[in-house]
């Protein structure tokens, strides 16, 4: 019966299931990469232009990340329920439903239909953060890092390309009949629906349900334990999942800040839609492109210190962002990459924490709360944004946000000793 039983989640037959689901949860990320990438792109810019009000502009960012936070808990639950196959799949399901609704709003010209729509859509960009989580199921914990930045850095394909599509889907809704800002939604619903299918067929066996199967395997086979993975450092030294929130919410509450008023303060200062498309699509990619290198880095020099590098990063992005001069598309574009960097590393970081506090049996659950926390942060910076914007400028907006995110360091700096390994 031992012999039969892998010594631990990287042999067979969890290291086969483990590439098979990377490669598949790359397919899907591609795909819903495009879909994400379109609300952060136009999103603001179709809510200024409906609501009249720069004040509102960041409405839809703050209606996406709370719908978001619904989605979270729901993925959650139907994961751990069920798997992480039927939960993304009814994720990216739902935002490609509310893709639809958004454009049906903009033909309608209907703001509460809207708010609805951009609400569903939320759940979209959820279950493209969930998906990271299923990555890192049947991960070796010494390389549980590195696999969820593979599932990230898929991202990257869409969400790069999408908002260089901005105006091509823009002249399709035109020939259409719709309202051009509505036209990324028509790609996004698309997206979304591609991803669902790509994850309904090809995520078998589910790795969620395969972890906990070669988990009870194990302890079956090892009833004194010695056969037993040792827990990693984090947990070891008490770490809570809390931590790994923190870091999370700080830097999901910055970089959605931030980035939802770059495209109305561009557009203010006389920038082209083309320019703007641009700097979120190099913004995007600089969320999720360097996970490869952040996944390692997290892994070899532990998550306290990468977390502190995410601090450190998005206060450089605020201040690049404050200083830049309104006609500086050069420094824009800096700002907004050290600002996806910044997020990157605390986003790797905040889910290796998270990861690795939490037990097989509550892991799902556990991590779709914890997401929640996440929306509910993006939610207020993307709400909160529009108003600071209206009361005073951008570089108000931004100089605030880098010394938000500089706070992480002095959290960590003091729960790294007792809770986080060196």
């Amino acid at each position: 019966m031992t012999t039969s039983v892998p010594a631990h989640l990287g042999d067979v037959p969890g290291s086969q299931a483990q590439r098979r689901t990377l490669f598949v949860l790359v397919a899907a990320q591609a795909l819903s990469g495009a879909g994400l990438a379109a609300g952060l792109t136009v999103g603001a810019l179709l809510a200024q232009d409906m609501l009249g009000s720069t004040s509102l502009a960041g409405l839809p960012s703050a209606l996406g990340t709370a719908g978001s936070a619904l989605a979270a808990v729901t993925v959650g639950r139907i994961s751990q329920a069920r798997g992480r196959r039927p939960g993304l799949v009814a994720g990216y399901l739902a935002g490609a439903v509310g893709s639809v609704g958004i454009i049906a709003a903009a033909v309608a010209d209907n703001p509460i239909l809207l708010f609805v729509a951009l609400f569903v859509y939320g759940a979209g960009t959820s279950t493209n953060l969930q998906a990271r989580y299923a990555g890192a199921d049947l991960a070796d914990p010494a390389h549980r890092a590195s696999a969820v930045s593979t599932v990230l850095v898929a991202t990257t394909l869409g969400g790069v390309a999408g908002p260089n599509l901005t105006a091509p889907t823009s002249d399709l809704a035109h020939e259409l009949g719709i309202p051009q800002l509505a036209g990324p939604f028509l790609l996004a619903s698309a997206a979304y629906t591609l991803a669902a299918v790509v994850l309904a067929i090809w995520l078998r066996p589910d790795p969620l349900l395969l972890a906990r199967t070669l988990e009870a395997q194990r302890v079956a086979a090892q009833p004194d334990n010695a056969g037993v993975l040792p827990r990693p450092a984090v947990e070891k030294r008490g770490c809570g999942v809390w931590v790994g929130v923190i870091v999370m919410v700080l830097t999901q509450f910055v970089m959605v800040a931030v980035m939802t008023m770059t495209p109305v303060h561009m557009r203010d200062h006389g920038h082209s839609a083309t320019a703007t498309g641009l700097v979120i699509s190099i913004h995007i990619g600089a969320m999720y492109l360097p996970s490869p290198l952040t996944g390692r880095l997290v892994d070899r020099y532990g998550r306290s210190t990468i977390a502190a590098a995410s601090g450190l990063t998005l206060f450089g992005a605020g201040t690049v962002a404050a200083g830049a001069p309104h006609d500086s598309v050069t420094l824009l574009t800096a700002a907004l990459t050290l600002l996806g960097l910044g997020w990157n590393l605390g986003l790797v970081a905040g889910t290796a924490i998270i990861t690795d506090a939490a037990p097989l049996a509550t892991r799902a659950s556990t991590q779709g709360i914890a997401d929640v926390t996440i929306a509910i942060a993006g939610a207020t910076g993307g709400m909160t944004s529009g108003l600071v914007v209206a009361a005073a400028d951008y570089p108000t907006l931004a100089i605030i946000g880098g010394i938000l995110g500089l706070a992480i360091v002095p959290m960590i700096v003091a729960t790294a000793r007792k809770s986080l390994p060196d």
